[in-house]
């Protein structure tokens, strides 16, 4: 059904005068008379009786009156949520997460974009970060929060955002957490709570390099593909961890942190905003935007680079 002939409809039968109604829609009179014919046709019914006494609206207009103004409202209203989520300002955006950006990165992103675009439905996923490609690539996920490095090949683009370093967690009780730094030759005796070679293959591949570089290969104990997950290995005393310094905000009595001497040798691990270049939402784009000027009003030393 013709929405315009919808339209010259309600106004006929508001004013029941063909002048009047013409005038109100701003159209000459001889083609709403066509318009309501032809609606009247396509109906099988007609709709406004013609008299010497003027326009009146007949039984079946008058039965299609309030419904035919609720079609003309939400068909405003669908153009609206069109046009709102072609400029980003609403419609969901799905993004994935690792579970260590919640100390922090979360906060910064989502709150602020929250506040700025209340007209978008968030959906949040916490996950991996090689799930989290996984996801993007199967246009399961908008963007995606994840932990550098990575070296599965993608077509997925990050977007640096912070760049952090490795510390040594430890258990309370190990006689290392007596000295306030420690190098990497220093844990060479010790058990490593290692990350999943399946999971978590760039940040094992990074804390293997910085041990190797020490001269020594991690006796591996156990194995864990979330961060959090290596601390409650590392709280039950099953040995220790090489972890992003932001975890230090993650505080337990069971555990000690301890900085790291070589720190040349810790260095290349971060946090990135991963998304598929050419195919973001509107909504995507806008929360990248954000991102972006989050990292220039911190200054880090970032830059858009392609996983490989």
């Amino acid at each position: 059904m013709d929405l315009r002939r919808l339209r010259h409809f309600v106004e006929l039968s508001e004013t029941l005068n063909f002048r009047r109604a013409a005038e109100r829609l701003h159209m000459a009179q001889p083609p709403l008379s066509v318009s309501i014919q032809k609606l009247e046709t396509e109906l099988g019914v007609r709709l406004f009786e013609r008299g010497p006494s003027g326009v009146t609206i007949s039984p079946a207009g008058l039965a299609i009156q309030a419904e035919a103004k609720r079609v003309l409202f939400h068909a405003g209203q669908i153009g609206l949520m069109a046009q709102s989520a072609a400029q980003g300002t609403s419609g969901r955006l799905r993004i994935g997460f690792v579970g260590s950006a919640i100390y922090g990165l979360l906060q910064k992103l989502v709150y602020p974009f929250r506040t700025q675009h209340p007209g978008v439905e968030l959906v949040l996923r916490e996950s991996t970060s090689i799930r989290i490609l996984q996801m993007l690539e199967e246009g399961e996920l908008d963007v995606g929060l994840v932990r550098t490095p990575l070296i599965q090949s993608t077509k997925v683009r990050l977007l640096m955002l912070e760049h952090d370093e490795f510390i040594v967690a430890l258990p309370c009780g190990n006689p290392l957490g007596n000295k306030p730094a420690l190098s990497l030759s220093d844990l060479r005796q010790e058990p490593f709570i290692m990350y999943s070679a399946t999971e978590a293959s760039g940040f094992r591949s990074a804390a293997m390099l910085a041990c190797q570089r020490a001269g020594f290969y991690p006796q591996v104990t156990q194995e864990a593909s979330q961060i959090q997950t290596l601390l409650a290995l590392v709280e039950i005393g099953l040995g220790i961890a090489l972890v992003p310094s932001v975890m230090q905000r993650f505080v337990s009595k069971k555990i000690v942190y301890r900085a790291m001497t070589d720190r040349s040798a810790t260095k290349g691990i971060g946090m990135a905003l991963a998304f598929r270049p050419g195919l973001e939402s509107p909504a995507a784009l806008k929360f990248k935007e954000l991102a972006t000027r989050e990292i220039s009003a911190q200054g880090p030393e970032s830059a858009n680079t392609v996983v490989s």
